[in-house]
Parts: structure tokens; C-alpha cells; sequence
């Protein structure tokens, strides 16, 4: 945890430097909106206006929640082990996606109740599963610190092996019902506004959901201003690890793409522990989750993409790169004021 104390801020000069790059392209200024905007966002964190972002990797964070035992999902948590052994056999959406976007997809079990016998699954089990929050805490302290660490070398071992870009993603059954309970805190809302049905529930479901959230705030009582306590009470081992993967990037200055709702609380509760980790986050898509707007609002990051989607995996994040290599390809080879004789476009006030 020491890292988190020595995470610096991005260089502020190489942002400034991209920008200037941007406005020697013929066209009008800010003309690419948000896509300019995370170009130089990216500059700033890597340190140089040569942006680059051909090393991709996307890292899913598997975990078992004890909640299930809620009746707050459609299935149990076997299903987590069988996508998590699809992820990492490469056969998955995410894996689909990542082929296309030519990304390299790593599986971590880091707390699912059924091991898996597959080479290609990173073991960084914490536990086997955590327990109900509707009846406690759902991790020690110490778990949710571990946890995070996990997440942060992970990111340590991509710096030194090349990445460029990280996006996050997680499987989790259950892991809706602990992001609607730290949402609910986070934002300080009541848990009715920020529960949706997840991967899919009828209104007898979704009421229990809400009722289990509402439970696990009463019983456990978390401050928002203690955001590990927060998390070791109402999260789950994906959500600390994928926490860890948010200050990771900002510590090692890679960028770290935020996925979906999940993904987003993760971030937020990155933030609260270091506020700097918002400088080194890349917002893909804003969820169809209840408090997925609003959740990148506390954030203070904007998505590219309003695709209504939620399906998981880090999917929504990887889709944001295409965008990215649009951007970069107008950004490295499109003609310029200089090269056409043109004078430039100037910002009017």
C-alpha cells in the first residue's frame, strides 16, 4: 500500500505538447471532441505527445460473492468458474472482442469459490468467495488490502513487459449486487436508485436485491470517507482488484480504461483513496446500470461511447480502443496547416 502514497501526477507538458500536435492538423480545433480530449490525456500519462497504444491488454478480475445466497441472481456462482475457464481458454466475448482490436486478454482468479484447472488462469486467490454483506462484512481489512496489491502487480508486471493500455473488466456472479451497495454510498443515494436486475431479474428478484443492499448498509454501517473499510465491508475481491488495477495505472503511468458499472465503482474508490487516479482513467461507455452516469460523474470523466450496454467482461472497455486508433490515425497521418500552405485555424474568444 505504500505505492498508493507515491502515486505523481501526469506531465502536464506532454498534454499541452498533444494539444499543439492536434491544432497543426488541418481541420477546426477541438473538431474530434472527447477523442482529442483522451489523446492528450494519454500523452500526459505516458509523458510524450508520441502517443502510443498498440500493446493492449485487458485484465479480468474473477470473484465469488457471498450474497448469492440472497436469491439476488439468476444463477450461482458455478457459473462464475465455467466463464472465468472460457475467458482464459480465450472463447469468451471478451475474447472475441479482443481479437478483433488485436488486445491480449489475462483471466485472474482472485477469489472464486471453484478453482479451475486451466494453465491460463492467473491464480491470485484471496479466498474462496467472500461472505454475504447482507450479514456482515464481506471481507477483512486485510483481504481488501491484499486484494488491491494484487491489482497493482498485475499492472507492475504489464509495465515491464510493454503495455501501453489497460482496460478492466470482471466476472463475478453477484458483483451487481455489491457494486449497487457501494454505489449507494458512494453516491450517497438510496439503494432503490442505484440496484438495477444485472444480468436479469424479475421484480420479485430485484426486490430482494434491494432489500440484501439495504441490509448490508444497516448491518455494516460504512463511512465513505474510509474507502477500504468501505470496501472490505460491501465489495467483493473483483471490485478490490480491479481498484488495485486503477492505482496501478496511475503509480506505473499507463492509462486504465473504466468498463462498466463495476468498473466504475472500482474507479471511484480508487479516487477516494488517491484522488490522483483520476488523472491516469479512460471512460469507454456509460452503463445501462442506474448509477452508471452517475457514477462517472463523481468521477469527473466523460464515456465516447452511450451504447446502453452492460454486459461485463471488460467488453464495453475494449471497444473503446478502435475509437482511440481512429483518433490516433488522423493524430499521426492526416495532412497539416504547414504542409498545405493554409493558414491555421485560431480559437475565437
Amino acid at each position: 500500500m505504500d505505492r498508493i502514497n507515491k502515486i505523481t501526477p501526469p506531465d502536464v507538458k506532454a498534454a499541452q505538447a498533444a494539444r499543439e500536435h492536434w491544432n497543426s492538423v488541418a481541420k477546426p480545433l477541438g473538431s474530434l471532441g472527447l477523442l482529442e480530449t483522451a489523446v492528450e490525456k494519454i500523452a500526459a500519462i505516458q509523458g510524450t505527445a508520441e502517443v502510443k497504444i498498440t500493446n493492449r491488454r485487458a485484465v479480468v478480475m474473477c470473484a465469488d460473492n457471498g450474497v448469492v445466497c440472497e436469491g439476488v441472481t439468476q444463477s450461482d456462482s458455478s457459473v462464475t468458474a465455467l466463464c472465468a475457464e472460457a475467458i482464459a481458454a480465450g472463447t469468451s466475448n471478451i475474447n472475441v472482442l479482443a481479437d478483433i482490436y488485436g488486445a491480449k486478454v489475462t483471466a485472474v482468479d482472485i477469489g472464486m469459490v471453484h478453482d479451475v484447472n486451466s494453465e491460463k488462469l492467473i491464480n491470485r486467490k484471496i479466498a474462496y468467495g467472500t461472505k454475504s454483506i447482507a450479514d456482515g462484512a464481506a471481507m477483512t481489512v486485510e483481504q481488501a488490502e491484499k486484494a488491491i496489491a494484487v491489482g497493482m502487480d498485475i499492472v507492475g508486471d504489464m509495465k515491464n513487459e510493454g503495455a501501453d493500455i489497460i482496460v478492466t473488466g470482471e466476472m463475478g456472479i453477484g458483483n451487481t449486487t455489491t457494486s449497487a451497495a457501494l454505489a449507494s454510498v458512494l453516491l450517497d443515494m438510496p439503494p432503490k436508485s442505484v440496484t438495477g436486475r444485472g444480468a436479469g431479474l424479475d421484480s420479485a428478484g430485484l426486490k430482494r436485491k434491494i432489500d440484501a443492499v439495504e441490509r448490508a448498509i444497516a448491518v455494516n454501517r460504512p463511512e465513505r470517507d474510509k474507502p477500504v473499510e468501505l470496501l472490505a465491508k460491501l465489495g467483493g475481491f473483483d471490485i478490490a482488484g480491479m481498484t488495485g488495477l486503477f492505482l496501478g495505472g496511475a503509480y506505473y503511468h499507463i492509462p486504465v480504461v473504466i468498463d462498466g458499472v463495476i468498473s466504475a465503482v472500482s474507479a471511484l474508490i480508487a479516487c477516494e483513496i488517491n484522488p490522483l487516479a483520476r488523472e491516469y482513467m479512460l471512460a469507454s461507455h456509460v452503463s445501462g446500470e442506474p448509477s452508471g452516469k452517475m457514477l462517472l460523474e463523481r468521477i469527473g470523466v466523460k464515456p465516447l461511447i452511450n451504447a446502453e450496454m452492460r454486459l461485463g467482461e471488460g467488453t464495453g472497455g475494449i471497444m473503446l480502443l478502435p475509437l482511440l486508433d481512429g483518433a490516433l490515425s488522423v493524430y499521426n497521418s492526416a495532412h497539416r496547416f504547414d504542409e498545405l500552405d493554409m493558414e491555421r485555424y485560431v480559437e475565437l474568444k
